[in-house]
């Protein structure tokens, strides 16, 4: 008989509006606290303190516009947000600091979540939508250097870019971009040399999020449709088509693998959290507990597995957070 899925291990509430995005800083080592990155509606992002489940920092740069993507960039004091007001802020949070240092104006009135990729020490590679709307911008960090646009051929009619992927097989490959765009295609891009390298239509709406194992070369994609596709990477640079999973409900707002490759999760618009097995994307468990779409889904980065966690951020204004590494 199958177990009755686990509820939330605890979650947080303080928010006071919808949860956007979600970001852990957990891999440092003690006596560094564990921390969670939350970006909501109303332009704020908390840093909770996952000790004690409170908010140690609460962050004001977007103009009360909504916060949908926060990273770190190398260790927990250098952030990275990106909000409707069209920026991205760059925070230095060392020694109780709360300035943001930079910012890069977008023009991009969308919500794809710009993707970041660190290529050597203290540099990163930045994709973001640009103010063209089927254009690409990469940007180099910290100096806003821009590498190129990238544009679709002309007649393409991709559509707004809806979600980005930089990645590199390693440090010595070329950086490399997955884009999911508004006609329901994922586009592999070249990054070196600004050009398309495959295209693969994978659903019939917007791509609204993606994720890739550069290991496996394998990738999978959510729209506002019932099913997941599961598309490869060829040693020829070509995608394809590997598999689609059918959901019993529709719409997917994100999708994340987790670091070690075992398992992944879904938020759902039918407020729930899906997780499957990446390997053959078996069904695991279906976590019921928030009572309005599931926004983003996040995995935690500590080093030791048994204390790694998920958290999901709701329109419910509620971030849950499990423990499921026991399940897997």
């Amino acid at each position: 008989m199958a177990l009755p899925p686990p509820d939330p291990q605890f979650v947080l509430r303080g928010t006071s509006a919808a949860v956007h995005t979600l970001h852990f800083s957990c891999g440092g080592p003690e006596p560094d606290i564990p921390l969670l990155f939350s970006g909501s509606e109303n332009g704020f992002i908390h840093v909770w303190n996952l000790r004690t489940h409170r908010v140690d920092t609460a962050l004001d740069g977007h103009g009360r516009k909504s916060v949908y993507c926060v990273e770190t960039m190398g260790g927990k004091d250098r952030l990275l947000s990106q909000g409707r007001d069209q920026r991205i802020c760059l925070w230095d949070l060392a020694e109780g600091r709360t300035a943001v240092t930079d910012s890069v104006f977008t023009e991009h009135v969308g919500f794809c979540r710009c993707s970041l990729l660190k290529v050597a020490q203290g540099r990163w590679l930045m994709a973001m939508a640009a103010r063209s709307l089927e254009e690409v911008q990469i940007l180099e960090l910290p100096s806003k250097t821009s590498v190129c646009t990238l544009k679709p051929e002309v007649g393409a009619k991709l559509g707004m870019p809806m979600c980005l992927k930089l990645w590199q097989l390693n440090c010595d490959s070329q950086p490399v971009l997955l884009a999911g765009y508004e006609d329901g295609s994922v586009v592999l891009w070249n990054v070196s040399m600004g050009k398309a390298l495959s295209q693969l239509i994978c659903h019939q709406e917007p791509v609204m999020s993606l994720d890739f194992d550069a290991e496996k070369a394998k990738g999978i994609s959510g729209s506002s449709e019932k099913v997941l596709s599961i598309w490869s990477l060829n040693e020829q640079q070509n995608l394809q088509v590997y598999k689609t999973h059918k959901l019993v409900n529709a719409g997917i707002s994100d999708i994340t693998i987790r670091p070690d490759k075992k398992i992944l999760a879904t938020a759902g618009w039918d407020h729930r959290i899906r997780i499957f097995g990446w390997k053959k994307l078996k069904p695991l468990a279906v976590l019921d507990y928030h009572t309005a779409t599931v926004h983003c889904v996040s995995f935690s980065d500590h080093s030791t597995p048994q204390e790694r966690l998920l958290a999901a951020g709701s329109k419910d204004q509620r971030i849950s957070v499990w423990s499921i590494y026991a399940q897997t």
